[in-house]
Formats: structure tokens, C-alpha cells, sequence
């Protein structure tokens, strides 16, 4: 079913998304759901965003801050650090290398049997 490979491809790219939505500066999480969810595409959760959120900050790719909230919890703030900087140009520089790789194999003609 093409829905389930949509699903993988989707679920391979948010880690490459969150970080290009905090290359703009530090952002809670909610703050980094609303704007994956402006992407229509994408069909993301905040039940999919804030597992990845945890597992870059354990890699260290992003730094965290709690800042109290007049209504409710704290929110917790999300920055790259300097490894997520270098993570996130590293994946910048891969990315059209892999685009265009994808481009190659799509225009190539079949052979003929």
C-alpha cells in the first residue's frame, strides 16, 4: 500500500524537519509541532514530534530549557547546540546529493528485455 511507504518516508524526514524549523532559533514544542503541521504534507503529531525531540536532545543535537508558564506547565524551549548546527548542515549537504541521485534513477529508461 503506497499509504504505509508515505508513512516511512514521512517518519524518515521529520528528524531533517525539526531540525530546519529550529535553524530559525530556539522554540518550544508545541511552537515546533504547529509549524511541522503547517506543512501539509508532512501529517505530523505532537505524539511523533516530541519522541524525536527526546532522542535529539539524548544525542545532543539540541539543548533544552524549562521556562515557567503563567497557565499551566513549564514550557520546555528547544535549540540546536553546536553538534545539531553540524548535524544540520551535514543533512543540508546530503540532501541534494540524494535528490538528485532519486532524480537520476527516475528519468533512467528501463532496459530492455
Amino acid at each position: 500500500m503506497i499509504e504505509g511507504w508515505i508513512t516511512q518516508l514521512r517518519k524518515g524526514l521529520l528528524e531533517y524537519c525539526v531540525l530546519l524549523v529550529l535553524r530559525r532559533g530556539e522554540s518550544y514544542g508545541y511552537e515546533i509541532v504547529q509549524a511541522l503541521k503547517r506543512m501539509d504534507d508532512l501529517s505530523v503529531s505532537e505524539s511523533t514530534v516530541y519522541p524525536i525531540l527526546g532522542r535529539l536532545r539524548n544525542e545532543n543535537l539540541l539543548k533544552v530549557r524549562d521556562v515557567p508558564s503563567p497557565s499551566g506547565p513549564p514550557r520546555r524551549y528547544f535549540a540546536l547546540t553546536p553538534h545539531g548546527k553540524i548535524r544540520l548542515a551535514e543533512m543540508n549537504a546530503y540532501w541534494p546529493l540524494l535528490t538528485e541521485t532519486v532524480e537520476r534513477l527516475k528519468t533512467t529508461q528501463p532496459k530492455e528485455s
